[in-house]
Parts: C-alpha cells; sequence; structure tokens
C-alpha cells in the first residue's frame, strides 16, 4: 500500500472493456478541479482512451499507476444525482458499472461527434446593386445571374446545398461570384436536433374538469412544496391526462426547473410532438431511437446546459442530464416498452423514473387507463398518490362494445373467417358516411406460419425456434427474430418430406388489407407495421395520412393502440384479440386486457359515437368482459387475488437468469452449476424455480435455457449478483443475462 498525502488517485471505469475499474494518479493541476462522475483521457496499452472517474482518494494498491492525462469537461460528465443514480441501477439490476454508463452516456456523446459545418453563402453588396449586376451579366453569364437571383430573393443568405438547388447550377459560377467580392461565404454550426423545426399555432389551457382540476391541485402541491411524491392519474382513455401534464409542465417551467416526459416509442408521433409544440413556445428535445448521432450529440448539450427545459423520450430520455429537473412524467406507464429486455442492465424505465424523482425530490406522474398491477397495488397502498378520471373530457362518450363469438361465425361461414357479419356492415356503413375505422390485429405479414398438414411441422427459422412468417408482397418466408429469410414457398415439407401438404396458417395484418379490398374494392387502406414503418418519417407519413382523411380504414398491430387521437374514428376493431392469452406468461391476463381497453379507447374521441368490436374465440373470457366496459377495479380485484395465490409481484420480487450458448449442452450445464450455486449461496427464503427452456428455445444459433427466483425482497440481492457476475467463470460461448423485476416469464 502506498500512502502519500501529495497525490490524489482517481478508480476510473474505460470505456474498453477491461474487466475491471483501474487506479490512475491525479496530476497536482487537476486537484481541485476533477470530481467523481468526469469524463477523462488516459493512457491504456500505449493509447489514449475515454474514462469516467467514479471515485477518488489519496491512497492505492497500484505502484506508480499512470496519469490522467486530462479532464473532458463537455465530453458527457455525469451530473452528481445521475451518478448515484448509475450506481443504485447497477446495485439493484445486478449490472457492472461499466455497461450503467455505456448504456446512460449516449455513444455519440462519450464520442463527442463534432457539430456539423456547412457554409453560407450571403450578399456582399446592396440588393439594388446586384440587381444591376444581375441584369448586367445575365447573357454572358447566365449561371451567376441566376445565383444572384436566387440570392436576392433569400436576402439572409442560404446554405451552399440550398443555393445550389435552388439556382440549378454547380459550385463553380458561385466560386466565381466569391472572388468578384459579390457575395461572400462563412463557415456556420448546423443544428442537428429535432428542436425547432416547425411552427405551430398556440394553444391556450384548454378548462379542467373536476376530476382533472382535483388531480392538478395534488400535483402543484407537491411540485411547490419541493419533495418528492409519485402520484398515479388512473383515467378511462380520453380522459383528459395529457392536459394535466401539459399544465403540470407549464407549472414547472415557470419555476425555472426542468421537466422530463416519457412516452413508449411507437408513442413518439408527430401527433404526440405537435400538442407539446403548439402549446410551449420553449424549445424541446425529442430523443428516440432514430435519432442521428449528431442529433443526439446536439440535443444532449442543450439539455446539459439549460438551454432547453423540455425533454420528450422513450425510455432512454430518462438519463438526460436535465438541470434541476422539477416534473417527472411516464405516461402509459403499464407499457412493455419500457422494461430493458435484450442487455444489462435490464432496468425499468418508470421505475428509474421514479428513483431519480426521489434522488432529486421532484415531483412524479404515472399516468394510464390501464396501469400494471403492482404501480395500482401501490397506489392502494397509499404509496403512491391516486387520482382518477372516470369519464371522457368534453361530450366524448365511451364507446358501445360487442364481444363476437368467432366459434359461431366459423360454423356460418363453415371455416375459419377473418371479418364477423357485424364487423363486416359497420365497416361498410362508416364507408358510406365517411368515419374512419381501426383494425387492429398484432400480427405482421400475410400469414404468420406455413405448415406440413402430415406431420403438423411449421417451417422454422434455421436459426431460431421460430415459425416463418410468409410476405405475400415479397413472396418469402421471413423470420421476424433475426431476419433470415427464404425466397418463394416451398411444395414439399422438408420434415417428413411429403408433398402438397403444404398449408398456410395464421392472417397477419397484410392478409387483412388485402382482403378487406376483396370485400370492399371501394375502400383506402392505409397499414401500420413494421413493414410499413422501416424508414425515417415513416411513422408520421402514415398517421397524417390517415388524420387528413386520405385513408378510411387503418390497420395495424400494437403501433395504433395507443396515444393516438383520431376524432374521425368511430369503429374499432381487434380481430384476433385472444391470440395472447394462450402464452404461458403470468402476466398474459393483464396485457390482454391492457392492450383491448387502449384499442377500444381509440373509437368515440370526437363529437361522433364510437363502436368497439372485439372478435374472440373465448367471448366469455373474464379478460374481455372487464375491457368491453373498461372496467379496471374489477379485473384488478380478480387479478390481484390470482396473484397473491401464486406468489407473483406485487407479493414477491422475481429475477430471471438466461443462460444461453452456441453450444446447447454446455449451456444447459452451466445453468445447473449456476443454479445450484445460487441454491447453495442465497437465503432460504429465496424460492429458485427448476430449469425450462426459454419460451423461444433456440434465437439466432443460440440454445437458450432459463429459470426464475422468487424472493419476498429484492434489496441486496443485485448487488450480490453483481458481485457473483464478476467472478463467476462462464464456459466459452456460453452467456448469462440477469432480469431483475422480469415483464415477462415466457
Amino acid at each position: 500500500m502506498i500512502e502519500t498525502e501529495k497525490k490524489l488517485f482517481a478508480t476510473i471505469i474505460v470505456d474498453q472493456a477491461v474487466g475491471k475499474p483501474l487506479d490512475y494518479a491525479i496530476p497536482t493541476s487537476l486537484h481541485s478541479a476533477i470530481e467523481p462522475g468526469m469524463r477523462v483521457v488516459i493512457p491504456l496499452r500505449k493509447k489514449q482512451i475515454k474514462g469516467t472517474v467514479i471515485s477518488l482518494h489519496p491512497t492505492s494498491e497500484v505502484e506508480n499507476p499512470s496519469e490522467v492525462i486530462e479532464l473532458l469537461e463537455d465530453g458527457g460528465r455525469i451530473p452528481e444525482h445521475l451518478f448515484s443514480l448509475m450506481k443504485w441501477i447497477s446495485d439493484y439490476y445486478g449490472s457492472d458499472l461499466r455497461k450503467t454508463i455505456m448504456m446512460m452516456i449516449p455513444r455519440s456523446v462519450r464520442d463527442e461527434v463534432q457539430q456539423k459545418k456547412q457554409l453560407m453563402i450571403c450578399l456582399k453588396k446592396s440588393p439594388k446593386e446586384l440587381t444591376e449586376i444581375a441584369a448586367d451579366i445575365r447573357s454572358r453569364f447566365p449561371k451567376q445571374a441566376s445565383v444572384l437571383d436566387v440570392l436576392l430573393q433569400n436576402t439572409k443568405g442560404l446554405l451552399l446545398t440550398e443555393l445550389v438547388q435552388k439556382a440549378g447550377v454547380t459550385k463553380a459560377p458561385i466560386d466565381t461570384l466569391i472572388k468578384k467580392e459579390l457575395i461572400t461565404s462563412k463557415q456556420v454550426i448546423i443544428d442537428n436536433s429535432e428542436l425547432e423545426s416547425d411552427e405551430f399555432f398556440q394553444t391556450a389551457p384548454k378548462t379542467l374538469n373536476d376530476e382533472q382540476a382535483a388531480a392538478f391541485k395534488k400535483i402543484t402541491a407537491t411540485i411547490d412544496q419541493e419533495i418528492y411524491q409519485t402520484h398515479l392519474i388512473h383515467g378511462v382513455t380520453g380522459s383528459g391526462k395529457t392536459e394535466i401534464y401539459l399544465q403540470a409542465i407549464d407549472h414547472v417551467l415557470k419555476k425555472g426547473k426542468s421537466v422530463i416526459m416519457l412516452v413508449p416509442e411507437i408513442a413518439l408521433t408527430r401527433q404526440t410532438i405537435e400538442r407539446f409544440k403548439s402549446r410551449f413556445t420553449q424549445p424541446i428535445a425529442v430523443l428516440h431511437h432514430r435519432l442521428s448521432k449528431g442529433e443526439r450529440f446536439d440535443a444532449w448539450q442543450k439539455i446539459r446546459t439549460g438551454d432547453i427545459k423540455i425533454i420528450i423520450g422513450a425510455r432512454s430520455a430518462i438519463f438526460s442530464p436535465a438541470k434541476d429537473l422539477g416534473l417527472i412524467i411516464v405516461d402509459e406507464e403499464q407499457d412493455s416498452s419500457y422494461k430493458q429486455k435484450d442487455d444489462m442492465p435490464c432496468y425499468h424505465g418508470r421505475d428509474v423514473a421514479i428513483m431519480r424523482g426521489a434522488m432529486t425530490k421532484s415531483c412524479v406522474i404515472l399516468g394510464s387507463a390501464t396501469p400494471s398491477i403492482e404501480t395500482f397495488y401501490n397506489a392502494k397502498n397509499d404509496k403512491y398518490q391516486l387520482s382518477t378520471l372516470s369519464v371522457r373530457a368534453g361530450n366524448a362518450k365511451l364507446p358501445k362494445v360487442d364481444i363476437i363469438d368467432m366459434g359461431i361465425e366459423y360454423d356460418k361461414n363453415k371455416g375459419p373467417t377473418l371479418f364477423s357479419d357485424k364487423l363486416l356492415s359497420g365497416i361498410e356503413r362508416r364507408i358510406e358516411d365517411g368515419e374512419q375505422i381501426l383494425l387492429f390485429l398484432n400480427r405482421r405479414g400475410f400469414y404468420t406460419s406455413h405448415v406440413c398438414t402430415s406431420c403438423n411441422e411449421p417451417i422454422k427459422c434455421k436459426h431460431c425456434d421460430v415459425s416463418l412468417t410468409y410476405h405475400k408482397n415479397d413472396h418469402l418466408l421471413s423470420c421476424h427474430v433475426c431476419g433470415y429469410s427464404i425466397q418463394g414457398v416451398l411444395e414439399k415439407c422438408p420434415t417428413c418430406g411429403s408433398k402438397e401438404t403444404m398449408k398456410f396458417r395464421g392472417p397477419g395484418t397484410e392478409h387483412v388489407e388485402r382482403a378487406l379490398h376483396k370485400i370492399f374494392p371501394q375502400v383506402r387502406t392505409l397499414r401500420m407495421d413494421r413493414d410499413t414503418t422501416k424508414h425515417k418519417g415513416s411513422h408520421d407519413r402514415i398517421f397524417r395520412e390517415f388524420r387528413s382523411g386520405k385513408a378510411d380504414v387503418l390497420i395495424g398491430t400494437q403501433m395504433i393502440a395507443k396515444g393516438l387521437h383520431f376524432p374521425n374514428v368511430t369503429l374499432a376493431a381487434l380481430i384476433n384479440a385472444d391470440s395472447s392469452l394462450h402464452i404461458p406468461d403470468f402476466r398474459s391476463g393483464e396485457t390482454v386486457f391492457q392492450l383491448t381497453a387502449q384499442v377500444a379507447g381509440r373509437a368515440g374521441r370526437g363529437v361522433l359515437p364510437g363502436e368497439v368490436i372485439i372478435q374472440t374465440l373465448l367471448p366469455h373470457h373474464t379478460v374481455f368482459k372487464h375491457a368491453a366496459t373498461e372496467d379496471y377495479l374489477n379485473f384488478y380485484k380478480e387479478e390481484i387475488q390470482e396473484r397473491k395465490l401464486f406468489g407473483y409481484p406485487p407479493f414477491s420480487h422475481l429475477a430471471r437468469f438466461q443462460i444461453s450458448g452456441y453450444n446447447e449442452k454446455r449451456a444447459e450445464k452451466f445453468a445447473h452449476q449456476l443454479r445450484t450455486h445460487l441454491i447453495k449461496t442465497l437465503p432460504k427464503t429465496c424460492d429458485i424455480l427448476p430449469i425450462a427452456p426459454c419460451g423461444h428455445a433456440k434465437i439466432k444459433d443460440k440454445f437458450r435455457f432459463q429459470f426464475l427466483l422468487r424472493s419476498p425482497q429484492i434489496a441486496g440481492l443485485g448487488k450480490y449478483l453483481n458481485t457473483l457476475m464478476a467472478h463467476i467463470k462462464k464456459p466459452s460461448g456460453t452467456y448469462l443475462l440477469i432480469d431483475i423485476d422480469p415483464h415477462s416469464t415466457f
């Protein structure tokens, strides 16, 4: 042990994976400036790399450690409370600090993406002089005259790229005019972020009804006291939760504080953003996975400096370095997209938001028409403040709901059918009346499987334990997990060799659209699923076209289920409502209830009355009975009793251990070794369930096994698992993922 009062040492997590934090000496010149959470440049293996300071101390067990080269003050420094949040995430979710840092600081910020610079071309002489010069040179130098003409119409200047396009010229005549000192060029920084791209008509706050006003009063009391408190707004679809959000944001902004609002990724549409930009004149940062590196870098810097105080985004937006945070909103808090499932740390954006609110003494609002069972349980037990909105805002009424027994429809049609008679007559009437329809089916493609009727085996992906989906437009069978595809269809079964026995089963959204056009040739349709939204801006384009009346029917997966407001939609239908009920997962009933209620909530949001049709082979299932009337309370009472009986959350905590590997036997053997070790070392209160293949037993050539750990409390488990992960020896080609509080056990 080396001890010295003259030196200061830092433990640093480097961006590269080196297995453990490293100690470095701090030069005397940096002693007063360096703090935990700062980004630094350090030497490692004859290279200069970047890292994050996690602690400072006067001693080091390393003899003569290398020195820190420089501080990166603007290179993604983690604010103090975010640094504490990072440590909590690492401990709670059982993930090492390096992975947590890599997740919290966007790659574009870690790499310090340079702001984009372009040439701005401006006039150097007066418009009057240049008008005369343009006329004089037009016959001899028409391209130079064209450049001057365009600039005279844009006297503030144009970017070089815009000028070239508008004038229809190359760069040569522009360079000539610069040499003649008639125009000038200068470099300008282009703001990459999606912050102030459009102008919007400003809207005034709406008058709150009694229930909205009561909820708003509770929220403002928390904000004014500057204390932490989580509020749950449980409101039926269309009850005006967003208006409460907007007025709460305004209240916080007037105090000079910042706001983070989380929405599900699929709800990050132009419609959502328009509602905020039309209410607030301040710049807004919109963060989502389709931003370029430059856009994300610009947004991060403006948030960090306090230039932007309104941040809207998907789950990772909770890590934004907002200054003076006063309010965090999690809309549709029950949505599964808030949970990180595929990589550690497997954090839940809602739970991290609540913890960040506690650390910053901020008000936290959770909003949902169908709250998660755990959230409502916390509200019923006074951990959160509950506000209920039981009626739709304005004059809108809840839609009329019909549950259709598709077994009877199949008998009438002497075989399976996509559309019940009631749905077809409902669609026909809306088309005639100029109203709009939403059709929901949570399966994309034309058919979901290609099956042999002799051996009953579907065609599966060669890399995954997943049936291939048939896409008629592209005439191929495709895996929706890894992207593997087979051009065309198979005439012979690869399992049993039978010929002419291959049949398609399970309709998808593509099939629904094609079938609808056969029944109603004049119908105008739009389809929204992953196949139609591959490109940037495609979501917005589809929503914009539908809202402007360019289509009668919008067909889609869960992308169309949440957060959308189309006043002209008077009919919403769920084509195959019960498909997800067959998944062996303790949340399957809750998931189907939420999705059914959300889709139903899209109808009748304007002055016209709405109708909902639920097509199911299980018409008497309590999930549909309660979802049809948005009777969340009775659904909750039944579900919470079942959870208590079987000891599922919120009456316990779960941890899911997923072991995967390219060698099936090696992966399964390691799973048994790990489970045996945990049984020996964990308290007896932990119930460790048997090992089983995952719901999809093979993904991308990796065989997958899992087991669940159930415990009455989770405190300390993540920290123990974090230590275990650092010392456990995994066989080559074997991987371990630990998911604390998993959203699904399938």
